[in-house]
Formats: structure tokens, sequence, C-alpha cells
């Protein structure tokens, strides 16, 4: 059985916990282990930059900025453990992680969430189906987003770059589609719900590989219980979608996992900046407590400060879903007809934040 010894140890490499780690990596040293359409909205930015990143990009980039052997692949966390001033965090091949910080950066389904004692997410009725396609000769559209929806479905196409384009596909389900695991059908599913658009736009559906198209049940952690929650205990944290996973529908997610590194980064920076005590060492001498309390000090300045945006987020997220996906006559002539400039704006809101610098 085989123990490692880490001072910070971050559950999941996706966004959030890839960001934490090197922000934490600058300041400290860590271990990671629709139917008929009935609008068309662009956004005018009025002073914003609305971009698209691929995800995958993103990943990479993170990821090549770290030390070789930072990231622990295939590592599934199955229990974790209080140990006096550490925590023991058992994997699924018998490894035993010792640290001093522990930080859930797993997801929608994060094991970290359940042991702060959080409920599973809620699933909002909703599902979602993303791709991605890259044009060899470019794709001619002007860098606007683009969206369309009616008769219980959305969906909307926005360019990356010169070549690349995103769409999404949001819809109510009902097991008699049974698409979810046959990619042929998903793919044949979105066509014929299109409607009346453009060739050029349906043409970005057409041309779309199976392999990059994924379908996800959509769901979102209650504001309620976000208020109420432990963001963090002891020397226990979450961030990302382990925190406050949420709808697709104003495209803040990966933007607020961004937001929360930077916080987390910020406080852990100035909790090791005393002195630091050995991790794994026996006994309760006073440079481990000093640094033990710093350290609770810190997680809790981070859940403080980013409590109210998460709550905040995630309520606008599920609501502008549901104002752009329902059918009702009274919301659907609102949303067609007097709000579609007024939700633009507000989508841009959310994203005009400023959390502070790492250092």
């Amino acid at each position: 059985m085989e123990e490692v010894v880490q001072d910070i140890v971050i559950v999941g490499a996706g966004v959030s916990g890839l960001t934490t780690s090197l922000g934490l990596y600058r300041l400290v040293s860590t271990s990671v282990v629709s139917g008929l359409p009935t609008a068309e909205l662009s956004f005018d930015g009025g002073g914003h930059e609305v971009r698209r990143i691929n995800r995958k990009v993103l990943i990479e980039t993170l990821s090549n900025e770290l030390p070789q052997g930072t990231i622990r692949y295939s590592s599934k966390v199955v229990h974790i453990q209080d140990s006096g001033f550490l925590k023991l965090i058992h994997l699924s091949d018998g490894t035993i992680f010792k640290t001093k910080v522990l930080i859930g950066c797993d997801g929608v389904n994060s094991v970290v969430a359940k042991y702060l004692g959080f409920s599973k997410p809620s699933l909002v009725g909703r599902a979602s189906i993303r791709g991605y396609v890259y044009c060899e000769e470019g794709h001619g559209f002007e860098p606007k987003f683009l969206q369309f929806f009616g008769n219980g479905v959305r969906y909307g196409v926005t360019p990356c770059d010169d070549h690349g384009v995103y769409w999404f596909f949001t819809y109510i389900p009902s097991p008699l589609e049974g698409i979810e695991k046959n990619v042929t059908k998903m793919k044949r599913f979105v066509l014929s719900k299109l409607g009346n658009v453009s060739d050029e736009i349906r043409a970005i559906f057409e041309k779309t590989d199976s392999d990059k198209m994924i379908w996800s049940e959509l769901k979102f952690r209650h504001p309620l219980e976000l208020l109420l929650g432990n963001i963090s205990k002891d020397t226990v944290c979450l961030a990302g979608d382990a925190l406050h996973p949420m709808t697709p529908d104003i495209g803040q997610g990966g933007c607020l996992a961004l937001e929360d590194a930077v916080v987390l980064a910020r406080v852990l920076g100035e909790a090791f900046k005393g002195e630091s005590s050995v991790c794994g060492a026996h006994g309760n001498s006073e440079g481990q407590i000093e640094e033990y309390e710093r350290i609770v000090v810190g997680l809790k300045k981070y859940g403080k400060e980013r409590r109210w945006r998460s709550v905040k987020v995630v309520s606008v997220a599920y609501l502008v879903g549901f104002v752009q996906q329902s059918d009702g006559v009274l919301i659907s002539f609102l949303r067609d007809k007097l709000l579609p400039r007024f939700l633009a704006a507000f989508l841009l809101k959310m994203s005009d934040f400023d959390c502070g610098n790492l250092q």
C-alpha cells in the first residue's frame, strides 16, 4: 500500500482543478491529483467581449504549464478520513494521500461535496447536446452568437475562431427517444428539430462528426443549498462544478471555475506564507496549530467571497433557461417580443465580474 504525502491535494483535473493547481504552483506548491426558430440574437457587447474557448485547448494549455508529474490520472477517491490536522484520501488502487489541504474539483458527482454534506445536484428536466465542427476553409460566420428557440427546444451557434464553430441544442427529453447512447440517432434528432433555419446554419450541424458531440442531462445545485451549505470545512473546500453545478444557459460555468481558482489560490498563498510544518509530522506542535488555523481562516474567507457570486450565477442561469425554453403563452410572448435585448444584456452583465488578481 503506497502512502503519498503532499501539502495540498486537488481531486479533479478539469478546468477548475488545473487552474487552481497552476495558481497554487505559482504561489506555493501543489499536487493534483427548437422547432421553428422564433428569434435570432446577436450580442452587442457594448464594450464587452464575448468569446468561446475550446475546452480541449484550454485543458491542454493549463496542463502544459504544470510541472511533469503534477497530475495523477485514473485515481478514483473512495474514502476521505480525518487524521488530526491532516486528511487521508484513500484511492481505489489502495494508495493513500496524506495532506494538509483537500480541494474538491471533482465535478457534478463530487465525492468531496458529499463529504462536506452536499446532496446530489438536482435535475432540471432538460437535456443538452453540444458539438464542435472544424471548417478547413473557414466557416464565414461573423463573430456573433446566434440563438434560436421555440416549441420546447433551443439551440445556438457561435464561432470560436476563423475555423472552429461551437453549437448547442437543449430540449425536454422523453424516455421514448433513447438517443443519448446512439450518436447517429442523436444527430438525426437534432437535424429534425432545426426548423426553417438557413442552409449555412444547418450545414454546421450536418458537418459535425460523431466524436465531436456530447449528450448530458442538465443539473444544478439548488441556490438554497449553496446559501446554507459548507463550501469549506476545516481544511477541505470545493470549487468549480463540485461547488456550483449549473445549467449552461448563460455560458458561465467554466468562467466561474476560473474565478474560484484565482480566489482560492490567493487565500491559500497567504495561509502558507507563515512558518510551514512538515506534512505528516506527528504531534501538535505550535507551528502545526498555527498553520492549520491559517488554512481554516483562509478557506472560510474563500467560501464567504464565493458564496453569493455562486448563488447569483446559478440562479440566473436556471431562470434564463426556464424563460428561453418555456412554451407558456405569456412567457413565450414576453420572451419573443419584449425580452431579447434585455436577456442578451443580462447575460453579458453576469460575466462582468472582477475576482481580483492572483497576488
